[in-house]
């Protein structure tokens, strides 16, 4: 029984967690983490020519100052139907994902379009 408290105990909080969501600002405290970042895109960048044709969104501020990147490669942008750098400028999303460091910042990859939800 004592088991079975703790495995309930154990998945209630990992959903609670996931559910939950932080600041673009706060991203850089959570490297390592898989978790829900929501803000404001700033704008981004499409790389067309550069290896894996990635798009670089900026999120909580405009590049450099930017706190978070969201990077979409080629492959993913592809099945977006749409060009993200344009279409989600100036709009309210959230992502979801594992806080990488890339450079020096704070950055989240787009394996799936599914990671992505537009508020």
């Amino acid at each position: 029984m004592k088991k079975i408290f703790t495995l309930f105990c154990f998945l209630v909080s990992s959903y609670v967690t996931s559910a939950q969501s932080i600041s673009a600002e706060e991203a850089s405290k959570r490297i390592g983490d898989s978790i829900k970042v929501c803000g404001k895109i700033f704008g981004g960048r499409f790389f067309e020519t550069s290896a894996g044709s990635p798009t670089l969104l900026n999120m909580g501020a405009a590049f450099p100052e930017s706190p978070l990147t969201i990077m979409i490669p080629g492959d993913v942008r592809m099945k977006m139907g749409y060009a993200p750098e344009q279409q989600l400028r100036d709009k309210n999303i959230c992502v979801r994902g594992k806080v990488i460091l890339f450079k020096g910042k704070p950055e989240i990859v787009v394996y799936n379009i599914s990671q992505l939800e537009i508020q």
